[in-house]
């Protein structure tokens, strides 16, 4: 018995060892392909001219400009509230209405050609009816985040309230349980997992479709300095804020948004694994 148990945490150690190594291997690797992109850039960027293609120095250059003068962190800070804002109503609003089709098959099926259409209306459409009914205000963007996020977290909050086994629905009536209790301990333990995942591609989503309300509907925030420094030629003040908006997204998704789900949902894989 004891002999087996050493193994066992030898095992898990070795385990443990490896995983490591892989994941220090593949940061290693990441580093090396975002060296060599810069490295072609820079390669480019020789050979046109600075407004066209500006190298990395030039860009270094614009983005330290832009975060000694405050522009950078307080257009990111608006553009981060408008969105969080948006995305915080979207998913408010999405989750009890797509628990509810899921659960009401007659409503689903009245209602499952409207998610698909909305998922397909371009956000510039959105920012064009939230310019004419908001004007120019913090409201346009919000609006758009919100259109945006609003269908896929609905989408995949549908199809995990689809996934709940009829069994325990049955048994929960069988045994009188109340509504509330049928929700919180047979849906929403199914349903969390692919709600977090459409909140996930929805929250990246409201990223991308911010800077296209912006850009037409605001008078500030990273797209309406986008297009003031693009309306300048300022190529290299459109690189600064484009990479700064790559990092930040790149840093929630990989260092919050993930990290989150996994810790939330770990319990699932486990039981996978078994």
């Amino acid at each position: 018995m004891k002999q087996e148990m050493t193994e066992a945490v030898a095992d898990n150690a070795w385990t443990r060892s490896n995983f490591r190594r892989l994941r220090f291997d593949l940061f290693v690797q990441r580093l090396v392909l975002v060296a060599s992109l810069i490295g072609i850039w820079w390669l480019f960027s020789l050979s046109v001219p600075h407004y066209v293609l500006p190298g990395p120095a030039r860009v270094w250059q614009a983005l330290t400009l832009i975060a000694a003068n405050g522009d950078l962190w307080s257009n990111l800070g608006i553009t981060l509230w408008r969105v969080t804002v948006g995305f915080v109503i979207a998913a408010l609003v999405s989750l009890p209405l797509g628990i509810f089709l899921g659960a009401n098959k007659r409503a689903g099926e009245f209602f499952e050609p409207v998610i698909p259409v909305m998922n397909t209306v371009s956000s510039a459409i959105w920012a064009i009816f939230a310019i004419i009914w908001f004007g120019i205000s913090n409201a346009t963007t919000i609006f758009v985040v919100f259109m945006t996020a609003m269908p896929l977290i609905i989408t995949n909050v549908w199809q995990g309230t689809r996934t709940v086994n009829a069994e325990f629905i049955e048994l929960a009536q069988v045994l009188r349980m109340p509504k509330w209790k049928v929700m919180t301990k047979i849906y929403l333990p199914t349903i969390l997992p692919y709600f977090f995942s459409g909140a996930r591609l929805a929250f990246g989503f409201g990223w991308r479709v911010s800077l296209v309300a912006e850009t037409i509907g605001a008078s500030s925030g990273v797209g309406y300095r986008l297009r003031q420094a693009a309306d300048l030629i300022q190529t290299d003040q459109v690189f600064a804020w484009t990479l700064t908006l790559v990092v930040m997204m790149a840093t929630l998704e990989m260092g919050l948004l993930k990290p989150l789900e996994n810790h939330l949902f770990r319990w699932k894989k486990e039981a996978e694994g078994q």
